[in-house]
C-alpha cells in the first residue's frame, strides 16, 4: 500500500485538497493500493471556504514509496501566511531525503520552498504568486504559465483545479495512463492535461464523440493496449462487423483502432522513458517486440507534430486580421 499524506495548512482551499484526494481515493477504489491520511500542526484546520477539517496532529512515519501533498491556502502574498514549524519542515525534508516524493498545489509550493526543496529545481505555482515565489526562492527555476512541473521527486502545480491534473499524472506515472484514464472517467474529468504540454492525454482526447460502440472498443483497448488485440475481438465486443467498427471508429476519433492503440503505447513509452527507462525496455513494456517499431512511430509522431506547427505558423502569418 502507498500512503498519500496531505499536509493541511490553515485556510487551505478545499478544491486544492479535494481534487487530488478524490483522484487517489478513486484510484484506491480501482484497487491501486493507496490509503489517504490527513496531517496538520493542529487538530482542527480552518479552510478558506469556511468549513473546518479534522486532521492528525502527529506527523506519520513514512516509507520511500509514500507521497506527501501540500494543498494551497488563501493568501494574496506568500509572506502573509505564518511559517510552518521547524519540525514540520524537517519532516518534509527527511521524507524527500529518504527517497520519497513531495508535491504541492498552488501556494503549497511555498512550504516546499521553506523546506529547501525548491533549490536548484524547476517548479511552478498559481500565476498570481509566480513572481513572489521566484523572489522568495532565487535558487529555484520558476516555470510560468504551466499546469505542473515534475522535477525528480519534487512536483509542483498551479492553482486550484490543476491539482487534479497533477494527481492524475502521478497515478499515470505509477500505474500507467490506462489507470489514470479510468480514474479520470470515473471523476467525469474531460481530460488529463499534461503539464506544459498543450495536448491532452491520448486516452481522453479522442473521447468527445457520442458513439457507445466506439467507447466500448476504446475501453477494451485502454485496458489491454499492451497486448495483441485482434480486430475480430474488438468487433465481437461491440456487436459490430469489423468493417463497420473500423468505419465508425475512424469517423468518431479520426484514427483506426490500430492507430489508437499505437498512440496509447507511444504515450506510455514516453512516460517510461521520461522516468529513465531505455527505449528498448520501454518498447517491450508497452507490447512491441523490439524498439524499432517504437522508434519509427515516435519519429512519425514528431514529424506529424512538426507539420502541424508549420501549418499553424503559415496560417498565422497569412492572417493579417481586419
Amino acid at each position: 500500500m502507498t500512503r498519500v499524506v496531505f499536509l493541511l495548512v490553515p485556510h487551505l482551499h478545499l478544491l486544492d485538497l479535494a481534487g487530488p484526494a478524490q483522484v487517489f481515493s478513486t484510484a484506491a477504489d480501482h484497487g491501486l493500493g493507496h490509503t489517504l491520511h490527513y496531517a496538520a500542526e493542529q487538530e482542527d484546520v480552518p479552510t478558506a471556504q469556511g468549513i473546518a477539517l479534522r486532521a492528525d496532529p502527529d506527523l506519520p512515519a513514512l516509507a520511500a514509496d509514500d507521497l506527501i501533498i501540500v494543498p494551497g491556502w488563501r493568501s494574496y502574498t506568500l509572506r502573509e501566511h505564518g511559517a510552518l514549524g521547524g519540525a514540520t519542515l524537517d519532516w518534509l525534508r527527511a521524507h524527500h531525503a529518504a527517497g520519497g516524493t513531495v508535491a504541492s498545489v498552488c501556494a503549497g509550493a511555498d512550504a516546499l520552498g521553506r523546506a529547501g526543496l525548491l533549490d536548484g529545481r524547476r517548479c511552478t505555482t498559481h500565476h498570481d504568486l509566480q513572481d513572489e515565489l521566484a523572489r522568495r526562492y532565487p535558487r529555484a527555476a520558476v516555470v510560468r504559465d504551466v499546469l505542473y512541473v515534475m522535477d525528480g521527486r519534487v512536483v509542483t502545480s498551479a492553482g486550484i483545479a490543476s491539482g487534479i491534473d497533477l494527481a492524475l499524472q502521478l497515478v499515470a506515472v505509477r500505474h500507467g495512463p490506462a489507470a489514470a484514464a479510468r480514474v479520470a472517467r470515473q471523476m467525469v474529468v474531460y481530460a488529463r492535461r499534461n503539464g506544459d504540454e498543450q495536448q491532452a492525454s491520448a486516452m481522453l482526447r479522442h473521447r468527445s464523440h457520442v458513439s457507445d460502440a466506439v467507447h466500448r472498443a476504446q475501453d477494451l483497448i485502454d485496458t489491454r493496449f499492451c497486448a495483441r488485440l485482434a480486430l475480430t475481438d474488438l468487433a465481437a465486443a461491440t456487436g459490430l462487423s469489423e468493417r463497420t467498427l473500423t468505419r465508425r471508429f475512424t469517423a468518431a476519433t479520426g484514427l483506426t483502432p490500430l492507430r489508437y492503440q499505437q498512440e496509447l503505447r507511444i504515450e506510455r513509452a514516453e512516460h517510461l522513458i521520461g522516468q529513465g527507462a531505455t527505449v528498448e525496455s520501454a518498447a517491450r513494456s508497452v507490447g512491441f517486440q523490439d524498439a524499432r517499431m517504437l522508434r519509427r512511430l515516435r519519429a512519425r509522431a514528431s514529424a506529424d507534430a512538426a507539420a502541424v506547427a508549420r501549418r499553424h505558423v503559415r496560417d498565422t502569418a497569412g492572417d493579417t486580421g481586419p
